[in-house]
């Protein structure tokens, strides 16, 4: 039943669809099939002299296009009468047919093959044409078609189609074409851009001149530059070009710079850079220009914006647009951006932050890298969003200017540190002694390191310093400066000046009153801020006074290594050896008198040799009290001697009446007094304990001395019951 309907059904539909029966379908089939294998053997014999045999062949690919199309539309066409319906049913009542129907469908894809291939060729005839009429961009774009037919990049050839291409023996034939044109391509862009865009360089023994063309017909220069970049270009000898002869020179050397915008008949806008190669080389013509360095010059940092500002002008005519995303110039911002930025940055920008605040006042630094990076950005050669190197220089300029500030100061304090302390001055000159003790916050009378007061200059400069600049919420970049100062000066002065300080007098005095002269300019700033105020009044009068306090020790053990020979000649006479010993020290202060009278203020002088005068002369008198019998020939000369040392000491103070000042100055006068004195005056000098000698002296000292004195009597046994 389901064969018979068949049958019935099949004359209807072919009857409908313009066939009369079965038979003129298998006919049909067979003339179309007989046409499309002619047809292909034509095209094979075309793609073989064409791709195989390489044989000179002007035959167009546009006539077996014209015929392919109308091959196709009659099997698609063929294939349309015989429907799915028709398939099925001749698929039950005729397999011949079905078999004849798949055959279309295979005639079909050998010929959508043909006209891939043909349109290959066609392409590459194309190629040829455009590259006559030297149309680049044409060019350009029918490459890149070459290269998705070939390769089956883009989505219109099928997946069938691409795999029976890719298994003929044209294939690798039709690709080894494409690469060679692709090739030609490249090297004809190239060669034109070099023609375009001339970069030069000339290396002398001792400098180099590099020159840059560019040519000023922006249409062509388009068209190559757009086609250049567009097809895969590597600009890495570009860019290291323009790295290592153009960026790097503005930045880091001195460079001489001229622009001719009608260069070559004006044709082309040239820049000439030319700078010196030498590594401690200076540039004469551009040294107004630039700061030294070393031994080297560095450009300022606004003629290094300027100068590059006017390479990237000249260069503009390359800085064309290659895609939606991106431009020549940020192209080559890839390759330079990282190394230019840190060069900039490092070696340009933070050199070139103010030291002062004066100069701090008139910068216009910041703005000034502002518009810079706002114009690279413009330029397409940064993206600020990304590439935020200048953006972060803003950002840190106060943090850099504070560190340049501390870093000029600091350098300026160690170099007043290394000055020799000797060279001195005289400071307040009119602050007498009577004047300070009536007025404290006055500095006295004296001299000081030349340095010191150069150092107080510097402080005082830097206090001067405006802040006007300074907003409400930002540090003050003066903040610690001073406190830093100081603390340095007091670590490195005893490091630098060690063997002086300990060997020569006047230098630890010196240093002595340095460190007063610092406390008392903190003092009078003290309410200018100045961090750790306390502190560093205390470290300075410590360390002032300690330096002092080991030379006053030192000049004391100086005096007793003499005392230390000082004895008697026999029980009955002094000898000439404790007057010698006597004069040595008197003279060893007389020399001391010299180097620091004149140099200390009168009171911490007058002080100091009172205790040094204690010393020497507490010594004496201890000397004295060692001998048991004293005669009275002795006794003479003792007092003698005594004399001798009464009338030298109140020669070592301005005003002799100081001499009071030495605790052991009555207990000496009074040693004098015994030495010529009677029994009886000794006895009535103590008084029962009431005299003066009880100031200085102990019953039994008094009692030792009587013994010494006189001999054993009864009177002199009485006299000694006295003193208690």
């Amino acid at each position: 039943m389901a064969a018979s309907a068949q049958m019935k059904i099949l004359p209807e539909m072919f009857q409908g669809n313009g066939c009369a029966s079965l038979e003129d379908t298998k006919s049909t089939v067979s003339k179309v099939q007989t046409r499309t294998e002619r047809f292909q053997e034509r095209v094979r014999k075309h793609i073989s002299e064409n791709y195989s045999e390489f044989m000179t062949n002007h035959t167009s690919p546009d006539i077996f296009l014209e015929e392919s199309s109308s091959l196709g539309r009659e099997i698609n066409d063929l294939l349309e009468t015989v429907g799915i319906e028709g398939l099925a049913a001749l698929s039950g009542s005729s397999q011949k047919l079905a078999d004849n129907s798949r055959e279309l469908r295979e005639l079909m894809l050998g010929l959508q093959v043909s006209e891939h291939i043909l349109r290959i060729d066609e392409l590459f005839q194309y190629v040829e044409e455009a590259k006559g009429t030297k149309d680049y961009l044409v060019v350009l774009d029918l490459v890149g078609s070459l290269r998705s037919l070939i390769y089956g990049e883009g989505e219109a050839t099928s997946q069938d189609v691409m795999r029976v291409f890719q298994a003929l023996e044209c294939y690798e034939t039709i690709k080894v074409k494409y690469h060679v044109q692709a090739h030609l391509l490249q090297q004809n862009m190239q060669e034109r851009f070099d023609r375009l865009v001339q970069l030069n360089c000339k290396s002398y023994p001792n400098s180099k001149c590099v020159t840059l063309l560019i040519s000023k017909e922006e249409a062509q220069l388009q068209d190559i530059v757009v086609a250049l970049f567009q097809e895969r270009y590597n600009p890495v000898k570009l860019c290291e070009f323009l790295l290592e002869n153009c960026i790097e020179p503005l930045i880091l050397k001195p460079v001489g710079v001229e622009c001719n915008d009608n260069a070559e008949a004006g044709t082309y806008i040239q820049l000439s850079l030319s700078y010196s190669t030498k590594e401690s080389g200076t540039s004469t013509a551009t040294a107004a220009n630039a700061t030294a360095t070393g031994t080297q010059l560095r450009p300022n940092y606004k003629q290094v914006l300027e100068h590059f500002t006017l390479l990237i002008q000249t260069l503009s005519g390359i800085n064309h647009s290659v895609s939606s995303t991106q431009h020549v110039f940020s192209i080559i911002g890839d390759h330079v951006r990282d190394r230019m930025m840190q060069l900039l940055v490092n070696e340009c920008l933070i050199p070139a932050v103010p030291e002062t605040m004066e100069e701090y006042q008139t910068s216009t630094l910041c703005e000034d890298v502002a518009h810079f990076e706002q114009f690279l950005a413009d330029s397409f050669l940064i993206n600020p969003e990304v590439d935020r190197g200048l953006s972060q220089f803003i950002e840190q300029y106060e943090t850099y200017y504070r560190n340049r500030l501390f870093s000029r100061v600091l350098e300026s304090t160690r170099e007043i540190i290394q000055r020799d302390l000797q060279e001195m001055v005289l400071v307040a000159p009119n602050n007498l002694s009577t004047d300070v003790t009536g007025d404290p916050f006055l500095f006295p009378r004296c001299m000081v390191s030349k340095s010191a007061q150069d150092f107080v200059k510097l402080m005082d400069r830097i206090m001067r310093q405006p802040t006007e600049k300074v907003g409400e919420d930002e540090a003050d970049p003066l903040a610690g400066v001073i406190g830093m100062m100081l603390q340095t000066y007091i670590d490195e002065v005893p490091k630098v000046h060690k063997k002086l300080l300990e060997s020569i007098p006047q230098q630890s005095v010196l240093f002595h009153n340095n460190c007063m002269y610092f406390t008392h300019w903190v003092a009078q700033h003290a309410n200018k801020g100045i961090e750790s105020f306390p502190a560093l009044v205390k470290t300075l009068q410590a360390t002032g006074a300690n330096h002092f306090r080991v030379q006053v020790t030192y000049q004391t053990s100086i005096l007793m290594d003499i005392m230390d020979g000082f004895e008697f000649e026999s029980p009955h006479t002094l000898g000439t050896g404790p007057l010698k010993l006597v004069r040595q020290c008197l003279r060893q202060l007389e020399l001391l008198k010299n180097v620091w009278q004149n140099v200390l203020p009168d009171k911490v002088y007058n002080s100091t040799f009172a205790e040094l005068l204690h010393s020497f002369t507490n010594e004496l008198v201890r000397r004295v009290f060692t001998q048991r019998d004293i005669s009275a020939t002795m006794a003479s000369d003792v007092s003698d001697l005594i004399d001798v040392v009464l009338e030298k000491a109140p020669k070592l103070f301005r005003d002799a009446h100081e001499v009071h000042q030495v605790r052991s100055w009555m207990k000496l006068q009074q040693l004098k007094t015994m030495m010529n004195a009677s029994l009886k005056e000794i006895t009535e000098l103590w008084c029962d304990g009431a005299g003066p000698l009880t100031a200085n002296y102990k019953a039994d000292e008094i009692r030792y001395l009587i013994r010494a004195l006189f001999q054993d009597t009864d009177r002199r046994a009485k006299a000694i019951t006295q003193i208690v």
